[in-house]
């Protein structure tokens, strides 16, 4: 409760910072130049302004010796707080991984593409905090150009302390992906969300194939990752984070098949994060069983509207340590009194 009150407290400062700006700011909206840009006299044509930002923002200052001694520092101090606090994570799987952390802790470490569900901003903290230290040494983050680097202070901030590089959600997506294919044949590991955005309701959505395809170009493996509670915690709509429990399920790295093409593979790589949201509430053996069965529970939830998904959804919550921060048991009325 502590950390969410400083979370509030710290939002609140900044709003009451941003609105004093803009007060001091007033003054200079009806300045002319030099505090303005300067006037054109008619019929001349302006060049047309280099874009600078959403997906055209270059990152590459970020990953400079400095830059990336300052990421250090606030992803093992000031970030890991937080996130401990508010998310108290369990990390189970990572010995699926023990090979791939003892390759990247010699001189040429391997690019993995680490391919977890998203439902809440806190993912990409939590997924930093549980990824091996082997692999945030060199770990950039793929984050939406739209969201993330519309605004030059946005951009800055994502790009400095998360390591965050933009991907062109609406488009073609070109220029990012080579971006990405170029960073992961450098040796930078990457997380990559395959939903393409938060949960709108605490359910999964259908993998985009970017993973797929960047490890198919590049290479590199894909590891599957289950992120569970996050969604209870702070997802997509709260107005403030609610500190609870989470779990981090590391899955086993993929690699295309001979002759598997793209859709097929992402197609994989999402029935494998499903079976780790299977073994996330059940058990090892369980969800491999039902996984070689093609019976595990699915990762977008039941084919029912409204009431009906959020029901499943609070009961399936019970069966994991997600949503212990305060679980309510929903019984139907008992008409008979």
């Amino acid at each position: 409760m502590a950390a969410s009150r400083t979370l509030h407290q710290a939002s609140r400062l900044t709003g009451r910072l941003e609105s004093a700006l803009r007060q001091a700011a007033a003054p200079l909206r009806t300045s002319g130049f030099p505090y303005r840009a300067p006037t054109m006299p008619r019929g001349v044509e302006l060049p047309e302004e280099e874009r600078c930002l959403g997906a055209d923002y270059d990152t590459q200052w970020a990953r400079q010796p400095f830059p990336s001694a300052v990421r250090t520092v606030i992803r093992e101090g000031p970030m890991r707080l937080v996130i401990e606090a508010m998310t108290r994570p369990e990390v189970s799987g990572a010995d699926r991984i023990s090979d791939l952390a003892r390759r990247a802790n010699d001189e040429d470490p391997p690019a993995v593409i680490f391919a977890p569900n998203h439902h809440s901003h806190l993912d990409t903290g939590l997924m930093i905090r549980s990824i091996p230290f082997a692999f945030r040494r060199r770990l950039v983050v793929a984050a939406a150009a739209d969201y993330f680097f519309d605004a030059r202070w946005k951009a800055v901030l994502a790009a400095l302390s998360l390591n965050a590089v933009p991907i062109d959600r609406e488009g073609s997506g070109r220029k990012s992906s080579e971006m990405l294919r170029q960073l992961l044949d450098d040796g930078w590991s990457l997380v990559i969300y395959p939903e393409g955005g938060r949960s709108p309701d605490g359910w999964g959505q259908s993998f985009k194939g970017g993973a797929a395809y960047l490890a198919a170009r590049t290479g590199a493996p894909v590891v599957p990752v289950f992120i569970d509670g996050t969604d209870s915690i702070f997802g997509k709509g709260m107005k403030r984070p609610k500190p609870g429990r989470t779990r981090v399920v590391f899955g086993a790295p993929l690699r295309p098949g001979d002759g598997e093409n793209t859709r097929r593979f992402n197609a994989r790589i999402e029935t494998e994060v499903t079976a780790l949201a299977d073994e996330s509430t059940t058990d090892f053996w369980t969800a491999r069983q039902r996984r070689s069965a093609t019976t595990s529970p699915a990762l977008t939830g039941p084919v029912y509207n409204g009431w009906r998904r959020q029901w499943v959804l609070s009961e399936r919550r019970q069966l994991g340590i997600a949503g212990l921060r305060r679980r309510q048991r929903r019984r139907w009325p008992d008409l008979d009194r």
